[in-house]
């Protein structure tokens, strides 16, 4: 036989491969979902707020949808039913992590937590993260640093009130958690690192690469090409090298101190030398890195995000804001020395924070599952590989669920059981089932010390010219969703001050 003859039958081959292929495909019980364009799939009806773009698609397609993305074939789970089918039903199958270009660099290949595939590696990880920095009895003994922060945050806005200037909850409120986790977990302050200056930009940019429906994962040929033009791969190096120039600081300063043996870069470092094991796993400097990535973001962000939403809702919601004040004040009556003892009498800042979660989902949409062989989800054929989407804030926004979803009623958790820690599937702000965050107390106990501290020690107004309706309630997109315009308040000085 010719040289061409193999040619042709090895074209004849692959045609036919391709024809049984997707005549296979079409015979599968697929979720329904949009039409899609040549190529490029279903990418064009994203928009900026991928999360309200597929909501908006549910509300047409089901609540169990497909869409396509360049090549890659996607599922999205948009009501509590679908979703508890995906995080608890098929939770094992739906657990690990489909390859994403830029947090696997963002990660040094996938050594963290939350995008690491689910294998040996991610459990010992998490157990050790777990036992290390979240239990009950870890969290209780970080309280004196918490109410250090808070107390030095307090004499910030104190200053502020007197000179009766608006402060800027988005930057503030991001450095305090930071400063917060950055003393729990690294033995260092923001103050004086390499991060001081930057860090709110650098945490919010990076959330920006990490949440981004890269060009990469979808077109593996011109991918990156799309990327350097668009500048997503740019902005990803960018915040590579600055948060990895902090832990190289953070590190350095565990290994010129020897007297830090009690936070995590200091048993990190003990395994990465061999002097203790993370079960088989001889630990690298990268391991560690992607490590301590995952604490200083998820620890920064949801405490930041979730009281600058808080104190948003609350400002545009006098009623509200009013009857959560008066709550602290019977509560706590007149003490100066608040401490974390009065989370669990205040009942009615509980349901504020639920229906904050509800109304702003610090993650919209959950990082991406893949399943790990074919299923059958709500009746359709889910193929193996298949990348799926949680769609939190289609859930917290279902009228079917919701009674006026839109709006900020924190009433409706009266007398309901529905709390946000991810057994329940209608308000789901941490996940569920193997991938729920292990750091929720942490990072809720920070939240309720803030919003006491700012609720019952000041009064707040807007800034002179500027009404409620004023205020903008939009939010920028990346894997978390910050507010998009900063928001501004004067405090006001009160006799608890």
């Amino acid at each position: 036989m010719s040289f061409w003859w193999y040619i042709i039958v090895a074209f004849f081959f692959f045609l036919s491969m391709f024809i049984v292929k997707n005549t296979r495909a079409k015979r599968k019980n697929l979720p329904p979902g949009p039409p899609r364009l040549p190529i490029i799939g279903n990418l064009h009806q994203l928009g900026s707020k991928p999360h309200r773009s597929m909501f908006k698609l549910s509300k047409k397609y089901g609540p169990l949808m497909s869409l396509k993305f360049g090549s890659v074939s996607t599922v999205v789970a948009s009501t509590p039913e679908t979703v508890k089918e995906v995080l608890k039903t098929f939770d094992l199958e739906c657990c690990s992590r489909p390859y994403m270009t830029y947090p696997a660099r963002i990660t040094h290949d996938y050594k963290d937590l939350a995008f690491s595939f689910y294998n040996n590696y991610w459990r010992e990880v998490r157990k050790m993260t777990v036992v290390e920095l979240y239990t009950a009895k870890r969290v209780k003994s970080f309280q004196y640093i918490r109410e250090e922060e808070v107390s030095s945050f307090v004499q910030f806005l104190k200053e502020s009130a007197s000179l009766e200037k608006p402060v800027d909850f988005n930057q503030k409120l991001v450095k305090l958690s930071g400063n917060v986790i950055c003393k729990v977990a690294f033995g260092i302050t923001l103050t004086g690192s390499k991060l001081e200056n930057t860090f709110e930009e650098v945490v919010q940019r990076t959330m920006e690469v990490v949440g981004s429906f890269a060009a990469a994962d979808y077109f593996p040929v011109v991918g990156k090409i799309i990327d350097r033009i668009t500048g997503l791969h740019s902005k990803c190096e960018k915040v590579f090298k600055a948060l990895d120039s902090f832990f190289d600081q953070s590190i350095k300063h565990h290994q010129e101190d020897e007297s830090i043996d009690d936070d995590i870069i200091a048993l990190l470092l003990k395994m990465e030398r061999g002097e203790t094991v993370l079960g088989e796993f001889q630990l690298t400097r990268n391991h560690v890195k992607g490590i301590i990535l995952n604490l200083l973001l998820a620890g920064t962000d949801t405490a930041a995000n979730i009281v600058t939403w808080a104190m948003t809702h609350l400002i545009t919601n006098p009623r509200v804001l009013k009857k959560v004040q008066a709550e602290m004040r019977e509560v706590i009556k007149n003490k100066d020395d608040i401490t974390e003892d009065a989370i669990e009498r205040l009942e009615y800042l509980k349901m504020v924070i639920k229906e904050t979660f509800r109304i702003n989902p610090v993650v919209p949409l959950l990082i991406p599952r893949e399943a790990s062989k074919d299923l059958k989800i709500g009746g359709y054929d889910i193929p193996k590989k298949t990348w799926i989407h949680v769609n939190v804030w289609a859930v917290h926004r279902n009228p079917d669920v919701w009674k006026d979803p839109e709006a900020f009623i924190p009433e409706r958790f009266m007398d309901s059981e529905i709390d946000y820690k991810g057994l329940n599937f209608e308000l789901l702000a941490f996940g569920s089932g193997r991938r729920v965050c292990p750091g929720i107390g942490m990072g809720m106990t920070l939240v309720h010390l803030a919003l006491i501290n700012l609720l019952y020690r000041f009064d707040w107004k807007l800034p002179e010219g500027m009404k409620i309706e004023d205020v903008d309630l939009e939010e920028s997109y990346g894997l978390v969703s910050p507010k998009k315009i900063p928001l501004e308040l004067v405090p006001i000085l009160t006799q608890w001050t």
